[in-house]
């Protein structure tokens, strides 16, 4: 009976770990998808240089009374607050020892991005935003953000499916990701370049009187998403047909192929349109939800073969 009774409390506390880490992952991933998105409006409303030193905004703490100033205030708080969340998700993870033995790699990957990150912002707001450092800081956000995306996928689906990344996805599934991965890159360099309002049509670039440099910069990035949005296509198609596919990766995928439509429609309206503040927002956050939502939808399908022995 005492060995029954021994065996039901560890159940029981190595549930209510898991539950534990299943809500603070969540909140890591939604604080970090702010986080991203929150950057792109600094970027956008071009407030990087809205606070002069760091960390602290010209000496302030807060409040801030100009925007400018403020976003990129905010910035660093809601930095501060991922920073903190990942860093209580590790601990959470290191005491649970083996229970949450599945956790501990990508735990430990993201403190450690996290910390890459942290230097990468000072050195973007010391260099006065320059594009190098900025694009440096936006790959790093992605992959941090891909990171507690998988963390999280992981935390909710337990310890008792083996992984193998890419089982089901194959090459196709890498490729994809990497090409989302491309376009939100060259996003980024064409706001960045000052290339929103290079190309006032879509999908081709016709009647354009912007130097020939941003004009091939918007190209480049149309053509990058043009490839990217064939190989997403291409892999979610082949996970949506498959027998095997689970309820969790049937509706990712699903969502997937809806914020990649709705993301190739943002697009042109941004590009018509001359780029507005809100609209190109809009278009980075929603491929920052797509980029999030394939990371998902990859990891979920890595997962979905035999589970372990017990």
């Amino acid at each position: 009976m005492n060995k029954v009774n021994h065996q039901s409390g560890l159940t029981r506390e190595s549930d209510s770990v898991h539950r534990t880490l299943r809500w603070l992952t969540l909140a890591t991933l939604v604080a970090t998808y702010l986080l991203i998105v929150l950057g792109s409006t600094v970027r956008v409303t071009e407030s990087g240089m809205g606070c002069k030193g760091w960390p602290l905004c010209s000496g302030q703490v807060g409040p801030i009374d100009n925007i400018h100033a403020l976003l990129e205030q905010s910035h660093r708080y809601l930095a501060t607050i991922v920073t903190i969340l990942i860093c209580v998700v590790a601990v959470v993870v290191w005491r649970a020892g083996q229970r949450a033995s599945h956790l501990r790699t990508l735990a430990v990957a993201g403190v450690g991005v996290i910390a890459v990150q942290i230097v990468l912002g000072a050195i973007t707001v010391i260099t006065n935003n320059a594009p190098a450092t900025v694009a440096l800081h936006l790959i790093v956000g992605l992959l941090f953000l891909a990171i507690v995306t998988v963390t999280a996928v992981r935390a909710f689906i337990g310890p008792e499916w083996e992984w193998d990344p890419f089982r089901n996805g194959g090459q196709l599934a890498f490729w994809s990701l990497a090409s989302i991965f491309l376009v939100l890159i060259s996003g980024s360099l064409v706001v960045d370049g000052g290339a929103e309002e290079a190309c006032p049509s879509w999908p081709v670039c016709v009647g354009s009187h912007a130097q020939g440099g941003l004009i091939d910069l918007q190209l480049i990035h149309r053509a990058i998403v043009l490839i990217g949005t064939v190989l997403v296509l291409a892999y979610l198609v082949k996970v949506l047909r498959s027998s095997s596919i689970s309820a969790s990766q049937r509706g990712l995928s699903i969502t997937a192929l809806v914020l990649l439509a709705v993301q190739i429609a943002a697009g042109a309206v941004v590009a018509i349109t001359k780029a507005p503040e809100a609209l190109a927002d809009i278009h980075l956050a929603l491929a920052a939800a797509l980029w999030s939502v394939l990371v998902a939808d990859v990891t979920v399908g890595s997962l979905s073969g035999k589970k372990l022995a017990n």
